[in-house]
């Protein structure tokens, strides 16, 4: 199986050096994103193109192989391909494209789309019009229409080859990831900062994710969960950190010595300032938030201008002039919507008439009640962890007990996300099961009856054992994790 793929067009008018960097980039991050689905990919190309060959036989497979590099950064779109070499005749040219496209031309109207690369005795009009004409008599079409056709013979002559393309997918497009530096994230888990940290992805930012910990368990495991998930979706060429930063005592401080109306401002300055370190530890020299002008209150100009004054790093608002629709259209897009619905609330920073034009003066009038070491001891107690590992580890100490056996009576909850229960189905006779995407169980879990005994299944037991640990930790006793 060969594919054909095409870089982001931006990255065709970067100087020769770059493009070629960026190019061998891509081709680096296609190997390392499937080589655990096919051991022996291979990539070749380094200038327009990149060729992907994969050995992979199994149709289950080579979908997820498709659908990995539909998310990759960097590639504007790719096509499957059968690869010959150049025939003789227009005849031999018609009938290596009937091979795939016999079946999809009858009683259609078709037209012939060739690209050719290389010096010839015939033109890609030439192409189009005699391989059309075959095709039009051997295959059974209605005609010929070049606007808007039905189907589209697409091939490309490049050199002594003949390229027959078929399976068109549109890419991510964007930069390859890792080709830009790289930026720490601060990510709360909800529709903005998992939007801001895609937007970077997709423009090639190597990106590591923030969290501060205002006081909930379930908050921090919900934002791990999405991390992961943008991780395995859009990032996995690369190894990238998520750092939990424990932000209660510093939330305290605040609470307890600022003024009401300067609490928000405040509170993401001393962020940034904690972001800073943590960055500062990393060798990062960009900050990103999910901050949009005047979302609320903190997030008008002056106020963000006051808050970046906390820091020397660059700050990237990717959505700074985004729309709040928008936003949520992208994470229902890319998938963080349903993480950002049932993210657990936190208790934060609440003011009663919170300031919009916040002066600098004042804010540092502020700050001077606050005790400087509570924000060092915070950053020395963050945690690090590589977001490829993320759940693994945080499970290993997690003990909760788990039956192989579902027994008559008692509820399997599938919590497994949508995509992978339609694609492989729990199949248990005699047992009830209900689906319950991970990113949920926090917030529906008590709706439940119980009076019923539930157990909890995903297929490596590491989201189920997370969220059975977590749900036993919250007083619901009646929940074990299933691994058949």
């Amino acid at each position: 199986m060969k594919f054909f793929v095409k870089p982001f067009a931006e990255i065709t008018i970067k100087s020769r050096p770059v493009r070629r960097q960026f190019i061998l980039q891509l081709g680096r991050n296609i190997r390392n994103v499937l080589k655990d689905l096919d051991p022996e990919i291979r990539t070749s190309g380094e200038w327009d193109n990149i060729d992907v060959v994969s050995s992979l036989t199994d149709p289950a497979l080579q979908q997820q192989l498709v659908e990995r590099m539909r998310h990759l950064p960097g590639i504007a779109h790719f096509y499957q391909v059968l690869d010959f070499d150049l025939p003789d005749s227009m005849q031999d040219i018609a009938d290596r494209c009937a091979e795939h496209y016999a079946p999809l031309l009858k009683d259609k109207e078709f037209a012939v789309r060739c690209k050719r690369v290389g010096k010839h005795e015939f033109t890609s009009m030439d192409v189009e019009r005699e391989v059309g004409s075959l095709l039009r008599q051997q295959c059974g079409a209605a005609g010929i229409r070049l606007n808007r056709p039905d189907v589209e013979v697409r091939l490309e002559i490049r050199h002594r080859r003949l390229l027959v393309e078929f399976n068109r997918q549109e890419g991510l497009g964007g930069y390859p990831l890792g080709s830009i530096e790289q930026a720490l994230v601060l990510m709360s888990g909800g529709f903005d900062s998992t939007v801001a940290a895609y937007q970077l992805m997709r423009r090639g930012l190597l990106t590591h994710f923030c969290f501060f910990n205002l006081g909930g368990r379930a908050h921090e495991l919900g934002v791990m969960e999405v991390a992961q998930f943008l991780w395995q979706k859009f990032g996995r060429s690369h190894r990238t950190l998520f750092i939990s930063v424990p932000f209660e005592e510093v939330l305290g401080d605040i609470l307890q010595n600022v003024d009401n109306s300067q609490m928000g401002v405040i509170l993401k300055r001393q962020m940034l300032r904690a972001a800073e370190k943590v960055a500062d530890n990393l060798h990062l020299d960009v900050l990103a938030t999910g901050e949009a002008i005047s979302q609320v209150s903190s997030q008008t100009l002056i106020n963000l201008s006051v808050i970046d004054k906390a820091t020397d790093k660059l700050v990237l608002r990717p959505l700074v002039a985004a729309h709040k629709q928008d936003i949520i259209n992208t994470a229902e897009a890319i998938g963080t919507a349903e993480f950002a619905k049932h993210m657990p609330e936190y208790c934060g920073v609440i003011s009663v008439n919170p300031t919009t034009k916040a002066k600098l003066g004042r804010i540092v009038h502020e700050e001077e009640s606050l005790d400087r070491q509570l924000l060092e001891r915070a950053v020395a107690r963050a945690r690090f962890v590589t977001v490829d590992k993320l759940l693994e580890e945080l499970s290993e100490d997690v003990q909760v007990e788990m039956v192989s056996e579902a027994l008559p009576g008692q509820v399997v909850i599938d919590i497994r996300h949508p995509d992978e229960t339609e694609d492989a189905p729990l199949a248990l006779d005699g047992i009830e099961q209900i689906s319950l995407p991970f990113y949920a169980v926090n917030s529906k879990f008590g709706e439940l009856d119980s009076n019923r005994q539930y157990l909890l299944y995903c297929d490596k037991g590491v989201m189920s054992r997370l969220h059975a640990h977590h749900l036993l930790h919250e007083g619901h006793t009646n929940v074990r994790v299933y691994r058949p």
